[in-house]
């Protein structure tokens, strides 16, 4: 293989996962991040009846959005607790994977609805267009959510976390920092705000090493630039 021949993550997982059963497969599956016994088939799964109403399938979400060409859209879940008894709320900007997470007191979708609107309201309302969620059951009030906010609201696929990639994959780095079977409830803001510091500091490759912080600094300059111009 040449040196400067580059694998993806992707091609390593399938390689690994692509193993007989046995203890090299074991030990390899331990070695990475998400060490799952297995992998879902990425191909179009069929839609289920979840209990919320009027969504707005990812299929109709205009395709700038998954280019990432525009700023301002986000994708959204909870991580769950001990025995599911308690959530934290997390959001992820896709253009600058700048995160911010939500401290809440349960995962009703009262509780979501509060909470995510608390904290998008901090943000510029053209830099909060779309959310991307996963049809989770507290996210049964999404329409009132959207209004308040002003931005739409689209929903993945049953079972496909990958359509919300930047949000599973900051999941990821959040658990380093409340990992499962952690009583979320005993969590505050402002530990929170703590671990949002942290990732949003840490240079992405991504983002050609610079932070999310950076990038994130940079969108609300270019907003309050373009704002400037239209007065």
């Amino acid at each position: 293989m040449n040196a400067s021949t580059l694998v993806s993550h992707e091609t390593i997982y399938c390689a690994i996962y692509a193993q007989p059963r046995g203890t090299l497969r074991t030990e390899l599956i331990k070695m990475l991040r998400k060490s799952k016994a297995g992998r879902r088939t990425r191909g179009r799964v069929a839609r289920q009846f979840t209990g919320i109403q009027n969504m707005t399938s990812i299929d109709l979400r205009p395709p700038e959005i998954a280019a990432r060409i525009v700023p301002g859209h986000w994708e959204g879940d909870l991580i769950k607790g001990a025995r599911n008894a308690s959530a934290v709320g997390t959001i992820v900007e896709r253009t600058s994977r700048y995160v911010m997470l939500v401290k809440l007191d349960n995962s009703s979708s009262g509780c979501v609805l509060e909470g995510f609107t608390q904290r998008l309201r901090r943000v510029p309302s053209s830099l909060r267009k779309t959310m991307t969620y996963d049809q989770g059951t507290e996210m049964a009030l999404h329409e009132t959510l959207a209004k308040r906010l002003r931005m739409d609201i689209f929903f993945c696929d049953p079972h496909s976390p990958w359509q919300r990639g930047s949000n599973e994959n900051a999941n990821g780095l959040i658990r380093e920092y409340l990992p499962k079977g952690m009583d979320l409830s005993l969590v505050t803001q402002e530990q929170l705000t703590a671990v949002e510091k942290s990732l949003n500091t840490r240079p992405r490759k991504i983002l050609g090493f610079r932070t999310p912080a950076e990038v994130f600094a940079d969108l609300k300059l270019d907003n309050i630039a373009g704002v400037a111009l239209q007065a």
